[in-house]
């Protein structure tokens, strides 16, 4: 009972897993070699970090609109102005 923090205890074989399901893919991160429990957080992190930065560079929506669909939308807001004019409030 020298030390109440289970992270300064050496570390009994136990290593770190986690599963990850992004979408339809399915991926694994496994600690390293042993180490601390807290170091072996760390580079479980930082490899799912690198996993989810990569799923969402691959599935992220384009920032730019097809010229097509801009037009047809500008279209569509200047006939809207000509149905309905705004209305005058009384005073």
């Amino acid at each position: 009972m020298d030390s109440t923090c289970g992270d300064s205890l050496p570390s009994s074989g136990a290593r770190v897993r986690v599963f990850l399901r992004l979408g339809s893919e399915s991926h694994s991160v496994h600690s390293g070699a042993g180490g601390l429990l807290s170091q072996q957080l760390a580079e479980v992190k930082e490899e799912s970090m690198k996993i989810l930065k990569s799923f969402i560079a691959s599935h992220n929506v384009p920032d730019q609109v097809p010229d097509e669909l801009a037009d047809g939308a500008a279209e569509d807001e200047g006939r809207g102005t000509d149905d309905n004019p705004p209305k005058k409030s009384k005073k």
